[in-house]
């Protein structure tokens, strides 16, 4: 984007923000709690790049300033000051002008949710099954150090300390923002346990991240699913196999078949596994568009076939690499333990630089 085309959108930004805090103290605005929230909320998505702009323009007036100074009659010690002045002015100008750049970006209007995510067990047998759980804890792991809550809604295990599948949601501000980088097929080269002669195999797991759903954005009507109730099987106390509390959702048009035993009440799994469906509904819709508009869609490798990964974690070398933006880091028991912010941070930056570059593509056509 051209700078004067920049400031220009910069200076309506910062017009419609004062604007907004003018209507946001008047008497009607206040009288009218819908009309306060919805102000409210530009007020805020506004601010960060309000603030910016701000700082950018006192940076700007102080390298004027500073440039004329140096135009002056000046001793060499003061006329040094000033060229360092200016250069970390320079720095300073250029730092801003990413900021706001970023801060321009179009929002994943999804990112403030929280996340669902699904891990099923791929190539590889019962070591597939183990990995899962190892990303099961990961990523459990990782909420904690957020203090992100974790609530599992389904899990079929299998017996020996594995998963076939585990479906859990994650509470947190900003949870899908950066969970959703994880969807993928994860691959895993180690040596198994239960391998007697230690050879490495590869096996996979698949992660699905999907934004919670409210009510009223994805319309489910009943004669559109078949409830099917059973009993509970694994943890669950003493309520497992006596009482018929599991539900399983079977979305007729689509085929989606979603189950929770979780929790001892037959109302509160359907509950749950309603708010599931209608994550994975949306996700079937955006599939859609995507197809539509020509997209491939990067995020979501939806098989677990060991040539479509996302992340492979070799034990042997311990090492971590992320095959999207060709990175590698070592440690990989602390990754393992959670420490994934680094992998996260990197995916976010790219993803920021992708649609930079294709910012400035659009303008410069």
């Amino acid at each position: 984007m051209k700078t004067a085309d920049l400031d220009q959108k910069l200076a309506a930004i910062e017009a419609r923000y004062e604007e907004i805090n003018h209507l946001m103290a008047q008497p009607e605005t206040a009288g009218d709690p819908a009309l306060l929230q919805r102000y409210g909320r530009e007020y805020s998505s506004l601010n960060d790049v309000v603030q910016a702009y701000k700082s950018l323009q006192q940076v700007r007036r102080q390298l004027v300033e500073t440039e004329q100074m140096l135009g002056d009659s000046l001793d060499d010690e003061l006329r040094e000051l000033a060229r360092d002045e200016l250069a970390a002015l320079r720095v300073r100008e250029e730092l801003l002008l990413k900021d706001i750049q970023v801060a321009l970006l179009p929002k994943d209007t999804m990112d403030e949710r929280d996340a669902i995510v699904t891990i099923q067990a791929g190539a590889g047998g019962d070591e597939a099954g183990l990995f899962a759980a190892d990303l099961f804890r990961m990523y459990t792991r990782y909420a904690d150090g957020k203090r992100w809550s974790v609530e599992v809604l389904d899990a079929n295990e299998s017996g020996i300390g594995g998963f076939r599948d585990v479906v859990f949601e994650v509470r947190g501000r900003g949870a899908y923002a950066r969970l959703k980088f994880e969807g993928g097929t994860h691959r895993v080269q180690r040596v198994p346990t239960t391998e007697s002669q230690g050879r490495i195999h590869t096996s996979t797991a698949k992660v699905i991240v999907l934004p919670e759903m409210e009510d009223v954005e994805i319309e489910i009507r009943p004669e559109d699913v078949r409830v099917d109730v059973y009993r509970s099987t694994g943890h669950g106390g003493q309520s497992v196999n006596t009482t018929d509390s599991a539900v399983r959702l079977t979305h007729l048009s689509t085929g989606l078949v979603v189950t929770c035993q979780d929790e001892k009440s037959q109302i509160k799994n359907k509950a749950k596994a309603m708010g599931v469906l209608r994550a994975r509904l949306w996700d079937l819709e955006q599939q859609k568009r995507a197809a539509e508009l020509g997209a491939a869609r990067r995020s979501q490798v939806q098989t677990g076939d060991r040539s479509e990964k996302i992340r492979t974690y070799n034990f042997p070398q311990d090492r971590i690499t992320d095959h999207r933006i060709n990175l590698t880091v070592h440690n990989l028991p602390r990754v393992l333990d959670g420490d994934l912010d680094a992998l996260i941070d990197a995916l976010i930056t790219s993803d920021q630089a992708e649609k930079l570059a294709s910012m400035f593509e659009e303008s410069a056509n």
